[in-house]
C-alpha cells in the first residue's frame, strides 16, 4: 500500500520514467497524464539516458512544462545510489558516460535474456533497445508462458543474487556527481530511504544540490522513512527538496514536492 503524502498537493512530479527507459508512459502521453494527476510541472528523469525526444533543458509540451532529466545510478563504495539531474544540457561528458552505460545495458539485457530463455524454456519477446533495463525483462517474463508474475520473475529470476541476474557497469559517485554538475541545473540524491544505509546515502547528499524529500516509500520502506532526518539534512547542508511519483506506468502526481518547496528549484532552472 502507498503511503500516503503529506502537507500540501504537489506542485511538480520531479520523478517520471517512460519508454526511454523502463516505463510505460511516451512522451506524446506526458501531458494529459500530468494534468489527470493534478500537476503542470513534470521531469523526465529516464535510468542513465538523456530522452531522445526532448531537446531543450526546460520546455512546454501541450500546456505542461517538461524538465529534461536523468536518474543516474552510482557506486558510492558501501552502496549503490541513485543520483536524479534536472534541467540537462547535452554536455560531451554526460554522453560519453550515458553512451557508455547503454552499451552495457543492452549487452547485460541480451544475457539476462539468455539466461531466463535457457532456464524457462521460453522466448521472450523484447526487444534490445536502448534504455533497455530489468523491469523491461520482467514485464516480458510475465507476458510469456512462463509461470512467473512480474514480482516473482523479479524475486526469482533476475534480482539480485538470483539465478538469470547479470552484474552490470555503474560509474562511481564521484564521477556521475561530476558529469551531472557539469550539464544539469540541479543534482539531487534520490529516495534515501530505498538504499541499503539511509543515514550514509543522506551523508553524500551533502555533497550535491538537493535530496528527494517527497516520495511515495511502501512497505518496508515506509516503516523506517523519517522525513524529519531528510529535512534536518537539507536545513544543515542547504539543500533544495525535491521528490515526485517515480512513475513507471501512467500515474503521476501521487508524490512531489510542496509549493514552497518547488519555488526554490524552480528557481535554478533554465526559463522556458
Amino acid at each position: 500500500m502507498t503511503r500516503e503524502r503529506d502537507g500540501d498537493a504537489p506542485a511538480a512530479d520531479l520523478h517520471v520514467h517512460t519508454t526511454a527507459s523502463d516505463g510505460v508512459l511516451t512522451v506524446a502521453e506526458l501531458a494529459d497524464a500530468a494534468r489527470t494527476g493534478g500537476v503542470d510541472v513534470v521531469a523526465v528523469t529516464d535510468h542513465d539516458r538523456i530522452h531522445p525526444e526532448l531537446d531543450a533543458p526546460v520546455q512546454r509540451l501541450d500546456g505542461v512544462t517538461v524538465i529534461r532529466g536523468i536518474e543516474l545510478r552510482v557506486d558510492a563504495g558501501d552502496q549503490r545510489l541513485d543520483l536524479l539531474g534536472y534541467g540537462l544540457e547535452a554536455t560531451d561528458g554526460i554522453e560519453a558516460v550515458t553512451r557508455r552505460i547503454q552499451e552495457n545495458r543492452k549487452r547485460r539485457g541480451a544475457e539476462i535474456v539468455d539466461r531466463v530463455e535457457d532456464r524457462l524454456g521460453v522466448d521472450l519477446d523484447i526487444k534490445l533497445t536502448d534504455g533497455i533495463g530489468r523491469p523491461n525483462i520482467a514485464r516480458a517474463i510475465a507476458e510469456s508462458d512462463a509461470p512467473y508474475d512480474f514480482d516473482a520473475a523479479f524475486d526469482q529470476l533476475i534480482g539480485n543474487g538470483c539465478p538469470c541476474y547479470v552484474e552490470r557497469y555503474v560509474p562511481s559517485f564521484s564521477e556521475g556527481a561530476d558529469v551531472l554538475g557539469e550539464s544539469c541545473a540541479v543534482v539531487a540524491l534520490a529516495h534515501p530511504f530505498r538504499s541499503s544505509d539511509p543515514e550514509a546515502a543522506l551523508q553524500r547528499a551533502r555533497e550535491l544540490d538537493a535530496v528527494e524529500r517527497f516520495y511515495p516509500y511502501s512497505g518496508a520502506s515506509a516503516e523506517v522513512e523519517d522525513r524529519a532526518l531528510v529535512d534536518a539534512v537539507a536545513e544543515e547542508a542547504d539543500l533544495l527538496r525535491t521528490g515526485g511519483t517515480d512513475a513507471h506506468g501512467r500515474t503521476l502526481g501521487v508524490d512531489g514536492p510542496s509549493p514552497a518547496a518547488f519555488e526554490p528549484f524552480a528557481s535554478r532552472l533554465p526559463t522556458v
